[in-house]
């Protein structure tokens, strides 16, 4: 009986070791020659995998929790957060068209940088792919940002929408204060390097009337009826598909109605 139960023992561990069994998983991040939380689009490796978007590095003990505030006190309200952090600060400025966003840009910082300088060449892409962020130089904007943030100046695209492409580079100075204002400067690759999160909100008929009122200004050479088209065949459409995500990961939503304060 006692050499059966040696010679069993001795089977049993001259057995090949299950590896499946014994090898530790591995956590599957985007592509395993980067660190967890960054795409693969940072590391150009084709992988394919997607990870969530990493949350926006905050300092949690001065921003609890999301804050809820009207137009006319946004500023105050975002600039005191700026002033507890006591560093420089990049906010980053979300929301649909005409919701107000360069205005509250301007009212925060001279330094502002504006999304619309990202866009694509627009005879180079089709009219319903035009507003869509994978269409939009972000990781560019997220390079750039990081420049700015660290204290340096930079240049940045210069896009037009006399021509609707881009016609060179402009320096920007960095300031204690950036802002970066547009449709996806809350999207994963730029919110990186942003430190506090904005979204602004305004229902779609006051939004309206502002974009008709922005174009009859002067503000963009474009005919009303093509503004029609494009605001709710294009704009309206690919910015729904990314509010609700912009949204969560904003520190203060600012609600810009009309019975608040109107984009001036």
């Amino acid at each position: 009986m006692v050499r059966r139960l040696m010679a069993r023992r001795l089977v049993e561990h001259s057995q090949p070791m299950n590896r499946m069994a014994t090898t530790p998983r591995i956590p599957m991040y985007c592509c395993m020659c980067a660190p967890a939380g960054v795409c693969s689009r940072h590391v150009r490796c084709g992988c394919s995998i997607r990870i969530a978007d990493p949350p926006p590095p905050y300092p949690a003990t001065v921003i609890p929790t999301p804050r809820t505030v009207i137009f006319a006190d946004a500023a105050d309200a975002i600039l005191a957060v700026v002033r507890a952090r006591g560093q420089r600060t990049v906010i980053g400025i979300t929301g649909a068209v005409a919701a107000g966003k360069s205005t509250l840009a301007r009212r925060l910082s001279e330094c502002v940088v504006s999304t619309d300088n990202y866009l694509p060449d627009y005879q180079t892409m089709a009219e319903h792919l035009r507003d869509l962020p994978e269409s939009s130089d972000l990781e560019r904007l997220a390079q750039d940002l990081a420049a700015l943030r660290s204290g340096s100046g930079t240049n940045i695209p210069l896009w037009t929408f006399a021509e609707h492409r881009r016609i060179g580079e402009q320096y920007v100075q960095t300031a204690d204060v950036v802002v970066v204002e547009g449709l996806h400067a809350l999207h994963a690759l730029p919110r990186q390097h942003i430190d506090i999160a904005v979204f602004v909100d305004a229902p779609q008929p006051t939004r309206w009337q502002r974009a008709v009122a922005r174009e009859q200004a002067g503000d963009r050479p474009w005919p009303i009826e093509y503004l029609d088209k494009f605001f709710h065949t294009v704009a309206e459409p690919t910015f729904a598909l990314h509010a609700d995500s912009y949204r969560r990961a904003a520190h203060f939503v600012v609600i810009n109605d009309a019975a608040h304060a109107p984009e001036s």
